[in-house]
């Protein structure tokens, strides 16, 4: 059983590709490879329920369990030593990818409070996508009453895709709703 998006790329977005950027073959055209999502916990050396919390928020969003993120290097300013847990991250593939990214922009990004669109220039130069959310009340899973802090994360949608103009079509072609200039 595919997603409404997975179809959508085979039946619409290839063909759209392979005639706007003239490929030779189907599997030239760009594709997702992966989904990371960041949640950072900076409050988790004081308060170790913050983490617990942050990776609950993290699994039910994701519906895939977060692995904790430690610190690489001791930074005496930030009273923060190597190996203290810092966040969770969860990188999403195949199937539920897709129906993660569907989610993302046909429900959550429309919740948010004066939604314009997702700005158009957070490409890497290599046709990666990245895109901070400020609260992680937009996604309709997270019950607000259960909800200690608001937190924010980080969505990078990795691509196949070798210039981030083939990226930005292949997204608008997906759905993503950008800011129209």
């Amino acid at each position: 059983m595919s997603s409404r998006l997975q179809e959508k790329y085979t039946n619409e977005v290839v063909p759209a590709l392979i005639e706007r950027f003239g490929y030779a073959n189907s599997m030239e055209v760009p594709r997702l490879e992966k989904i990371v999502i960041n949640m950072g916990v900076g409050d988790a050396k004081d308060n170790p329920k913050a983490m617990e919390s942050a990776v609950n928020d993290l699994e039910i969003i994701a519906g895939q369990k977060p692995v904790i993120t430690k610190a690489r290097k001791s930074i005496a300013n930030f009273k923060l030593r190597e190996g203290m847990k810092v966040g969770a991250k969860v990188t999403l593939r195949g199937q539920r990818m897709y129906y993660f990214l569907d989610k993302l922009m046909n429900i959550a990004l429309p919740r948010v409070r004066d939604f314009r669109g997702v700005s158009a220039s957070a490409f890497d130069g290599r046709g990666n996508y990245a895109l901070g959310i400020k609260e992680q009340l937009i996604f309709p899973e997270i019950e607000y009453d259960k909800v200690d802090i608001i937190r924010g994360l980080d969505i990078i949608v990795v691509t196949t895709a070798n210039t981030d103009e083939e990226a930005k079509v292949f997204l608008e072609k997906m759905g993503m709703p950008f800011v129209k200039a």
